[in-house]
Order: structure tokens, then C-alpha cells, then sequence
């Protein structure tokens, strides 16, 4: 992932460095990339809380910090309603990562794994794959999935589409650092260790799969679609 226009479509505030957020700063700071973030929901919704709007405000407020840390040039929040995706029209998820597929033309996307347990991860994954579609005359989108701590691994082990990484990406110090001070602007969605989503949690999650491919810290992908037309 070097020199490469990288769009990342995520359901919610925060899945956005979750899995990827090494990358982003790695591809972003070091690898010479344009990566631009699209988020489709403002996240907090569904939760009951005394003041809708300044819980937004203040939301909109992370997501602009922690993307600046990550170095992301661009992000773009929608206004799905949150963990309710299913009682949208799928066509309306797919026109609006259409649209922004059309104005950013990247060469990457990575998005959440199509087996993911909130539905809303579910519904971006299948909007995607439909969005970038391999029309005649469309331009190769390399299309790569993210596992979300604390939904990619609470999936039954029942499933028969259980992420199972085959692409892993080295990152180092100073990467997890970024993501994790930029999870840290996440206060609402920030949890104590054990939690998956506390940044020791992501700390151990990097190391993990480093010991896999014999570095110290590494981010995995599930790669679904790369076409070669040279």
C-alpha cells in the first residue's frame, strides 16, 4: 500500500481505527497515500443519552480529531441511523458509497468483514461490494476487509464466513500509538482492559498477529477482490 488512493467505509465512529487505524497512519504519514474516510452513521443513536445534539457535536468533534491523528486528508459522515441499517433501503447505502467512489476514484477500499455481528457492518460490507462492482470499462478497485474488535470475533463460531486473514501489514511503534491516542478521543466508545476496545486491548491485538508472521506489531485484512488487468 504505497502511493495508493485508499477509501475507508466504515459504519461507525471509532470501527474506522479499530481494525485499520495503524494503516491509515502508516499509508498516510510514511507510504505517500491519499486515504479519505467515510463514516455512515454518527454512532450514538441508538444509546439513551440527555442531550442528543451535544452528544453529536461532541462525536463530530472525535472523529475530526482522531482522523487528523490517524492523517487521513478527508473524512465524510453520514447520517444512517445507528444499528438500524437494516430499516434502510440497501440501495440508499449503496448510492451513497457510489458517490463517494465516483468523486474520490481510490484504488483500495477496505471495509468491515461481511460477517461481522452488527448488522450495520454487515449491511456497509454488501453495499460495497455492490458499489465497486467490476463494470467493463471501471476502473481495478482492490477491495480488502478489517476485522472491528468487539464484533469481528463475537461472530458465532458457527459461521461459515469467519474472517480468516490473508493479508497482514507490519506496522510499527509509532502507528499504534497514533491509534491508539486517537481512540482515546473516543471517550464514549472507549472501554477498560479487558474490553476489546481499550488501548491495551489493541496494543495485544497488534502483537498477536505479529507473533503470526514474525514481527512485532501487525494489522490483518481479508483480501476479497484484486483484479490485474497489466
Amino acid at each position: 500500500l504505497y502511493n495508493k488512493k485508499i477509501l475507508v467505509i466504515a459504519a461507525h465512529p471509532d470501527d474506522e481505527l479499530l481494525g485499520p487505524g495503524g494503516t491509515i497512519h502508516k499509508c498516510s504519514k510514511k507510504n505517500k497515500c491519499d486515504v479519505h474516510i467515510l463514516i455512515m452513521s454518527k454512532g450514538i443513536t441508538s444509546r439513551s443519552v440527555l442531550d442528543l445534539d451535544k452528544e453529536i457535536v461532541s462525536q463530530t468533534k472525535s472523529i475530526s480529531e482522531a482522523s487528523k491523528i490517524l492523517g487521513a486528508s478527508r473524512v465524510d459522515i453520514q447520517n444512517y441511523p445507528d444499528n438500524r441499517f437494516d430499516s434502510c433501503d440497501l440501495l440508499d447505502l449503496i448510492k451513497t458509497i457510489e458517490k463517494k467512489i465516483k468523486t474520490f476514484i481510490p484504488d483500495v477500499v477496505l471495509t468491515h468483514h461481511g460477517s461481522d455481528l452488527n448488522i450495520d457492518h454487515r449491511l456497509v460490507f454488501e453495499s460495497t461490494l455492490t458499489a465497486i462492482r467490476p463494470l467493463p470499462d471501471s476502473k481495478s478497485i482492490t477491495l480488502m476487509t478489517f476485522e472491528t474488535p468487539s464484533s469481528t470475533e463475537w461472530q458465532s463460531s458457527d459461521s461459515n464466513n469467519i474472517f480468516s486473514p490473508n493479508y497482514f501489514n507490519q506496522i510499527d511503534k509509532e502507528d499504534l500509538k497514533a491509534k491508539q491516542l486517537a481512540m482515546k478521543k473516543y471517550k464514549s466508545e472507549l472501554r477498560p482492559y479487558p474490553h476489546p476496545r481499550s488501548t491495551k486491548s489493541l496494543e495485544i491485538i497488534s502483537r498477536r498477529w505479529g507473533t503470526v508472521v514474525g514481527v512485532e506489531f501487525a494489522e490483518v485484512f481479508k483480501i476479497i477482490r484484486i483484479i490485474n488487468k497489466d
